[in-house]
């Protein structure tokens, strides 16, 4: 089941499609992070401001200078050792859409530790976009049923993995980190 929904969900991606999917913490809505169109796709469906930037995944912590300029070493430490899902914050990122990165030059990256998150951005071969499943300004949903009919609607593919679970999920910690190494918790 995991490799069909992983396959279903790679298809919809790479025809420039969003879906809605599990991770390792909250449910998200995602995309190709290089695809432009399909990272507008998801601001117009959250109703969100496109100054307000998005997280991507990776499967693991050796991408991440494929996506970050510099990468302070105390990064991997960071991601090795946090106890919860730890989203980063660092300057210089590149080759993703413009459209994720933020005024200040920044993107937010974390280490996806989830079956289906692993191996479909595996497969993808590039980092994959994630933004809570909820509409711009509205409680994010701790688990599938919480997620409004207007965004399962609205995405092109809705991953049939999780959707049973009524465990209570969060958001990830976010932390920035300079090129120096210094970080600061902007979400504990």
């Amino acid at each position: 089941m995991l490799k069909d929904e992983v396959a279903k969900a790679l298809k919809v991606i790479q025809d420039g499609g969003i879906i809605l999917y599990p991770t390792d913490t909250i449910w998200g809505i995602g995309c190709d992070a290089t695809n432009t169109e399909a990272v507008k796709k998801i601001f117009a469906l959250k109703q969100r401001e496109e100054a307000k930037s998005m997280i991507i995944l990776l499967d693991t912590d050796n991408k991440l200078q494929s996506y970050v300029r510099e990468v302070p070493d105390i990064a991997y430490d960071l991601i090795e050792y946090a106890e919860n899902p730890l989203t980063l914050v660092m300057p210089g990122a590149k080759n993703i859409s413009e459209a994720l990165i933020a005024t200040d030059g920044s993107v937010g990256i974390r280490v996806a530790k989830h079956p289906f998150c692993e191996q479909l951005i595996q497969r993808l071969r590039k980092p994959l976009v994630s933004t809570s499943a909820n509409i711009s300004g509205q409680p994010s949903p701790q688990n599938f049923g919480e997620i409004a009919q207007d965004i399962i609607e609205g995405v092109d593919y809705v991953v049939d993995i999780d959707q049973h679970d009524t465990s209570l999920k969060k958001p990830s910690t976010i932390m920035r980190l300079a090129p120096d190494g210094r970080f600061e918790f902007l979400r504990r």
